[in-house]
């Protein structure tokens, strides 16, 4: 298990996780939402091969109809 940050909080994933993976695993749509990791935009082609590190700090922001909101 490796300690990642998401919008502020704290998380323990397992080590190896892909983007895609950690997205599916908060039933979040990929194509819904927009990362920015360690201060990045992740674009959407990259979320299956990026491997979340140990200390990887991620903002993901969910898009809802007109607006958006932090998850």
């Amino acid at each position: 298990m490796i300690s990642i940050i998401i919008n502020g909080d704290e998380h323990k994933v397992d080590k190896g996780l892909h983007l895609v993976a950690l997205l599916e695993n908060l039933e979040l749509d990929p194509a819904k939402v927009a990362i920015e990791r360690n201060l990045e935009i992740v674009p959407k082609s990259r979320y299956e091969e990026i491997e979340l590190l140990e200390g990887d700090r991620l903002e993901i922001v969910h898009f809802i109809g007109g607006g958006h909101h932090h998850v």
